[in-house]
């Protein structure tokens, strides 16, 4: 965060260490001896930018994420000294406590400025850009300037679900992105799973497809199957996939206010005298009878193969989100959609299917994201059948 900034955040109080701290005279750590900021490895900024976003989310301290993309300049003659004068300039413009490093090697510098305050995050971004722009042209020539592009990202960033902006800002989520020859092929090996396991399962189950889509025609109106919106990785929506096991043209209203109850811990007030910590309704009344059969073998999931083999769900991850149902999460439970793709089944599944609170479903989901990998997932999938046959927690 600029310095010059603070002061329209609101007022704060600040200590005599941490005014001095912010005086632009004063020394800054991790800089050179001639007070130029030095830039941390790649590797090492996604870590720490990973780690802010992580105290952001229970601190609810916004902070803002400054990229100077200078690829051209950093790549020709003269890449020394154009970097000198760039880590000058926000060495003359940034905190003590505001990380420099490299977001993209030898391409693009990021700068995390942290606590940026409750202010309007409008005149925030534009006193910084000022900052930073007047900076950079006290150090660079016109040229140069030109070349270099400046941008801001703000974590939490708003998804904005009711006016149709649902995706997050992926330059906030750099170490989600696989990095070295094994993580890379475990994203490979997991993408060839789903894709064999969808495949076989859609070739394998066709007759029962067949005979499940028959009884859904026969014994209600309406359509075969389902279309739901649904939020994926990163909050990219899609069209989730179910065989109908509702009535068709049932209202959304009683899942929507039970979702909101159930998210603050408060389901037992809509279900008074039924089975608590369930994430599913039950005994829903929108529900047919071949509907309830359906769902309590989880066979209305069956056409969800088809979002799988199209990349917009995996066989293992947390289960998809619907919009409503975001609009409704603190600031860490995004994390269970948007660092990993959704999945089939899952760890709540198998582990807990619908009979957790919802904070601690949050963290089953969280917990695979962190350590899934091509063994986890098959441990899943081995135990899902287990968990189907079971029951427990599906109406």
């Amino acid at each position: 965060m600029i310095r010059g900034i603070l002061s329209l955040t609101g007022p704060r109080k600040t200590s005599p260490s941490r005014r001095s701290e912010l005086d632009p005279t004063n020394g800054y750590a991790g800089r050179a001896e001639d007070g130029t900021s030095t830039l941390e490895p790649e590797e090492m900024f996604r870590k720490v930018l990973s780690l802010e976003r992580k105290r952001s989310e229970r601190s609810r301290q916004r902070f803002v994420l400054m990229l100077l993309h200078a690829d051209q300049l950093l790549q020709g003659e003269g890449r020394e000294a154009v970097l000198d004068s760039i880590t000058r300039a926000l060495s003359a413009s940034t905190r003590e406590t505001d990380l420099h490093g490299w977001y993209r090697k030898d391409t693009v510098v990021g700068v995390v400025c942290t606590e940026i305050g409750s202010g309007s995050i409008t005149s925030i971004l534009s006193a910084l850009h000022s900052r930073v722009c007047t900076a950079l042209r006290n150090n660079l020539n016109l040229e140069q300037m030109n070349i270099i592009h400046v941008s801001f990202h703000v974590f939490p960033d708003d998804l904005d679900l009711e006016n149709g902006r649902h995706a997050a800002d992926k330059h906030l989520y750099p170490d989600l992105s696989p990095q070295g020859t094994a993580a890379k092929a475990s994203q490979t090996i997991k993408r060839s799973i789903d894709i064999i396991g969808s495949l076989s399962a859609l070739v394998l189950l066709s007759p029962l497809l067949f005979v499940i889509a028959v009884a859904i025609k026969l014994t209600s109106k309406g359509p075969i199957l389902f279309k739901q919106q649904r939020l994926g990785q990163y909050g990219i929506r899609f069209t989730f996939l179910k065989f109908r096991s509702m009535y068709f043209h049932s209202h959304a209203k009683i899942h929507e206010d039970y979702v909101g109850q159930f998210i603050s811990g408060k389901q037992d007030q809509v279900q008074a005298g039924t089975h608590s910590g369930i994430y599913k309704i039950k005994d829903d009344p929108r529900v047919t009878p071949v509907g309830r059969f359906l769902r309590r073998t989880s066979l209305d999931e069956m056409p969800q193969f088809f979002n799988v083999l199209k990349g917009e769900m995996s066989l293992v991850g947390p289960r998809p989100p619907i919009p409503y149902e975001v609009e409704k999460y603190d600031i860490w439970h995004r994390r269970r959609f948007l660092e990993v793709k959704p999945g089939i089944t899952g760890l709540w599944q198998v582990e807990g299917r619908s009979r957790t609170k919802f904070d601690e479903m949050v963290r089953l989901d969280i917990k695979y994201a962190k350590t899934w990998s091509p063994w986890m997932d098959i441990k899943i999938l081995l135990r899902t059948p287990k968990a189907v046959l079971r029951g427990d927690g599906a109406y």
